[in-house]
Formats: structure tokens, sequence, C-alpha cells
């Protein structure tokens, strides 16, 4: 790993704690512990930094998805894992991370949701697919609908005008989304896996 990588590493950290306009650009370079003329070196300005970060962060993502899910016995399975370290990440992130990216870099937001529409969205067809095509999610579910409301209850999750995070637990909330959506497009067969997992992890 880079010494940028690890900056990053270390950037994304402090904005999942402290949402990102928490500190100041002099406040960051000293919680990083990096001269003012190393952070110009490497980033143009503290907006250069968040956009970098959350890059570095997608293709964490893309590794960690992978690494937690080759081991998945099934499709449903597969997605489970998911649902459940989506949980996880939500548990332990600061939700004024997400509302500074909304408010404050717009920009940068749109990389996030962009990763969501294009990666994410393949990702989960094909979850959903091969679930059908070995009878764990019901035939006549529509790929492309099933996908794109997923994905759409993502947003729903990081609305805070829909769920305001000083009023809702989010992994609550991401937990009632998710875990009765995926029971209501399971088989039979696919319930009792998924039942299963639930009990096993208890998410």
């Amino acid at each position: 790993m880079t010494f940028k990588e690890t900056l990053l590493d270390e950037a994304l950290a402090l904005f999942q704690q402290e949402g990102v306009e928490a500190n100041t650009e002099p406040e960051l370079r000293s919680k990083l512990d990096i001269s003012q003329a190393t952070f110009n070196e490497l980033f143009a300005s503290k907006a250069s930094l968040v956009r970098e970060t959350v890059l570095h962060d997608i293709e964490k993502q893309k590794k960690h998805h992978l690494n937690i899910t080759q081991n998945a016995h099934s499709a449903i399975e597969e997605i489970l894992i998911l649902l459940q370290d989506g949980i996880k990440n939500i548990k332990v992130t600061n939700p004024a991370y997400v509302t500074d990216l909304q408010q404050h870099y717009p920009e940068v937001w749109e990389i996030a949701l962009d990763h969501l529409n294009t990666y994410s969205y393949h990702q989960i067809y094909d979850i959903l697919n091969r679930g059908v095509q070995a009878g764990e999610f019901r035939k006549d579910i529509n790929l492309q609908l099933v996908t794109k409301i997923m994905l759409e209850m993502v947003g729903l999750l990081l609305n805070p005008q829909t769920f305001p995070p000083d009023r809702y637990n989010l992994s609550e909330v991401y937990r009632s989304i998710y875990l009765y959506y995926i029971r209501g497009i399971c088989t039979d067969s696919g319930s009792k896996v998924a039942e299963k997992f639930f009990s096993t992890y208890n998410i």
C-alpha cells in the first residue's frame, strides 16, 4: 500500500467517524499528521481529498464484496451477506458523512450514486438471476424491476428528509426495508435458507 492509499484510508475513517465538514482543511492536515506542503503535493484542495477518498472507498468496497461473498453457498446467502455487511457499515458510520456529501459535495455524491447504478446494479441483478435459476427466488419476479427497487431503497434509506438520523436508527431502517422485502421474493426453499441465515447471524 502506498503512502497516499494509507492517507486515504485514514481520511475515510475520519470522515465516517466525524463527518466531512466536522474539520477544516488545517484540522484535517493535523489529524492526518501531514504538512501543508505534503497535502498540496497530493491534493488540490479539501474537495479533491474528499473526491479521491470516495473513489478509494468504492474500489475498496468492490474488493471487500468479492472477499466476503466468495464462500457463499447460494445466491440468497450471497445477497444476505452483502445486506449484513451494509447494516454493519451503517452502524459504524456517522450519518453526517452522507449528509455532508449530499449537501456540500454534490459532484462527489453523484459519483457514489453512479457506482450504485452501474456496479451495484449489475452485482444485484446477477445474484438475483442466479437465485431464480436455483429456485431460491420466485421465477415470476421482474429482475430489472426488483434490482431497481432494491437500489432505490438505498436512496430512500439515505434521504435525511425521509429518515432523519436523529429520529431513526438507520441500521434498523435498513433491516426493515431489506429483510422483509427479500422474504417476499423468496420461494419456500429460499425462505428456509434466509431464515436460517437470519437466526445464525442475528441480523
